[in-house]
């Protein structure tokens, strides 16, 4: 599965701009530079609906869409896919598919509760859905989407979702759609973690992950691709391992810890502790950055998300792209 570059992908604040930390005009300048520079092969926007508010993640992809070019776009992660209805989902993604010329990447997901899911329970309540059928509800909506996307005239009966003979207009440019799914299974709960391990093994074209440590990233990896060895797929190697990051830049490593701790703090709306945040950001000078990134190419990641846990947006931006990523041109 080894490829001989690194891609990276820059995570736009959509959130910020009601924790204040990006402006609606930063999104789009953003967007647009990355669209320009070649380091940057992605932008993508963080989702959630009540849980954690924010811009609504499709609407900004289909305005991103409109501004950029060449970069692929796409959800980290799809928080809300348990929560959207998975036909109507279908029908949304393939025509953003088709404004963007081809360029979209789903990432699916079922949401968090605990420390950082935000308002889980009240959201989950809000629309009606037990949470305990996220992960199906999620899996369904993966089936539903790739059906759709990849023929016409289709039919599908599950547990939560059933329709006969439907095509969807207009047909997306990507037949089928490219499907990440997003798993972070937790190291002392083994059965929990074969199972979310098995689905991406099952389902994904790629696999989507946070708060890792190099050797978490790689055993899981590891681990995905027995698992698919076991379904009967071979990961080839046009299956992405994407690490979801963050960065932030600067001389003093404390004051670069203090501010994307303040950051992912006002975010998640929870006390992160010192250990954490050094295990989910990469921090300190432009060589340090590398340092810690070029740990997790080697454990095996294919694309690497970057947000800038930074209040500095615009600043971080220019430093990243011309201090770090072109170590791994």
């Amino acid at each position: 599965m080894a490829r001989s570059k690194v891609r990276f992908g820059l995570t736009l604040s959509n959130r910020g701009v009601i924790t204040g930390a990006a402006t609606l005009e930063d999104l789009y300048s953003l967007a647009r530079l990355a669209d320009q520079e070649p380091a940057w092969d992605s932008v993508w926007v963080g989702d959630s609906i009540l849980a954690k508010p924010r811009l609504d993640a499709l609407v900004l992809l289909g305005a991103l869409a409109a501004i950029t070019e060449r970069v692929k776009l796409g959800p980290a992660c799809m928080a809300s896919t348990p929560l959207r209805d998975a036909l109507l989902l279908a029908y949304q993604w393939a025509s953003l598919d088709f404004l963007s010329g081809g360029r979209t990447i789903f990432v699916a997901c079922q949401g968090q509760p605990g420390p950082g899911g935000g308002q889980f329970e009240e959201e989950f309540a809000a629309f009606r859905i037990d949470p305990s059928s996220r992960m199906r509800r999620m899996e369904e909506a993966i089936e539903i989407l790739r059906l759709t996307s990849s023929q016409e005239n289709v039919s599908y009966h599950g547990e939560y979702n059933s329709f006969d003979g439907v095509t969807i207009l207009p047909r997306p440019v990507q037949q089928p759609i490219p499907i990440w799914v997003t798993a972070n299974p937790p190291v002392d709960k083994p059965k929990m973690r074969e199972r979310a391990l098995r689905r991406v093994a099952r389902l994904g074209d790629g696999w989507m992950t946070t708060m890792n440590t190099p050797e978490s990233f790689a055993a899981n990896l590891q681990a995905i691709e027995q698992y698919a060895r076991e379904e009967g797929r071979e990961l080839g190697p046009d299956f992405e391992a994407c690490l979801y990051y963050n960065i932030n830049v600067n001389e003093d490593r404390e004051a670069a810890f203090q501010e994307a701790k303040r950051y992912l703090d006002a975010y998640y709306g929870v006390d992160y502790d010192r250990a954490l945040v050094e295990r989910w950001v990469a921090l300190g000078t432009p060589e340090e950055c590398i340092e810690q990134i070029r740990a997790f190419v080697e454990a095996g990641a294919t694309t690497i998300t970057l947000r800038l846990a930074s209040y500095d947006q615009q600043g971080q931006f220019e430093r990243v792209t011309r201090e770090v990523l072109p170590a791994f041109a």
